[in-house]
């Protein structure tokens, strides 16, 4: 018959495996936290900035209507003005608004707009999402004129050329005509507005048609494509072409070209898609599944080993304890 340990042996027995135990937990929780402090799987949950990008014969007004659904949903807005003077003066201006915006930032462009933004977000890890309106999206080596060539429009019978000179400088602005701006670029606005919006509009250097795009940042990020099937300004055939080379998250709507005037909500709930995604949406990554952190496993591997020699140390000593005294 085994002999029974004293009463002060059961004691320190007992106190063996409560160390042992309180070990191990503080093993794990050393162990773990370094894990969950690298964020592997952890997603953000702070709302991006909205930066919403004017086109051509446009200002920032034009988006005003989305402008107020994006803030009654508590987001931070910024419509910058375009200087609409050329693809690469325009994007790198676009990039310096860019620069100064803390957080995560998601990216709109309509019309013309969408090659800056294709240019601007190259290289900002901010940029978490692109959203095109009705826009040019070039690739690496097209311009607005090559893509127009091969999906022609009403748009280049719609326009008059005239030169200007600004600080030494020469070039050639487009404006639309006035008589055929509401049929070419707004057909679903009243014609009192549209009458307006060709006094008031702003041209655009023919350079931001003709220089040829340098990047692409939507092989890069994720983007959304909303597809105006009234347009005659941009050919809804490229648009379609063009959200389907980029596997955008693609939205068709009865709308003329200036979609964020005439069906702001829908824009609007676009842009929301875009904020609200998942950074799974991005194209280097997958649909589903986590990420592999060979830092989380050696941890864990770490964690086992060391609860393994715990145990069997805390074994062997309870073993010792249970030896009848001589």
């Amino acid at each position: 018959m085994a002999a029974c340990p004293a009463p002060g042996s059961r004691r320190r027995i007992r106190r063996t495996h409560v160390i042992a135990a309180g070990c191990a937990l503080a093993l794990c929780t050393t162990v773990a936290a370094p894990a969950a402090a690298d964020g592997g799987t952890t997603t953000t949950t702070a709302k991006p900035t909205i930066v919403l990008v004017h086109g051509a014969f446009a200002d920032a007004s034009s988006w005003n209507g989305v402008v107020e659904r994006l803030e009654r949903r508590g987001y931070a807005v910024i419509a910058p003005a375009n200087p609409l003077r050329g693809l690469y003066n325009d994007s790198t201006y676009i990039a310096s608004v860019l620069d100064s915006i803390k957080g995560p930032i998601v990216l709109v462009g309509h019309s013309y707009g969408g090659s800056l933004i294709s240019s601007a977000a190259a290289g900002n890890p901010h940029v978490k999402s692109l959203v095109y309106v009705s826009a040019l999206m070039p690739d690496v080596g097209e311009n607005g004129m090559s893509l127009a060539a091969r999906f022609p429009t009403e748009l280049g019978t719609a326009t008059n050329s005239v030169p200007y000179r600004a600080g030494g400088v020469h070039g050639t602005d487009l404006y639309l005509k006035p008589d055929r701006l509401h049929q070419v670029f707004a057909a679903d606005l009243p014609e009192s507005t549209t009458r307006l919006m060709a006094v008031t509009q702003r041209p655009v250097a023919t350079t931001a048609f003709s220089e040829k795009a340098k990047v692409a940042a939507w092989r890069h990020i994720p983007s959304w494509f909303l597809v105006a099937k009234q347009d005659k300004t941009i050919n809804p055939d490229q648009e379609r072409f063009e959200a389907k080379r980029a596997g955008s998250h693609t939205v068709e709507i009865d709308s003329s070209h200036v979609a964020m005037i005439s069906h702001p909500q829908a824009v609007t709930d676009l842009v929301l898609q875009a904020a609200t995604a998942a950074d799974s949406a991005r194209p280097s990554l997958p649909a589903t599944g986590s990420t592999y952190d060979a830092r989380a496993e050696t941890a864990l591997t770490g964690l086992a080993a060391a609860s393994l020699v715990g145990g069997a140390g805390a074994l062997l000593l309870s073993r010792r304890l249970r030896r009848p005294a001589p």
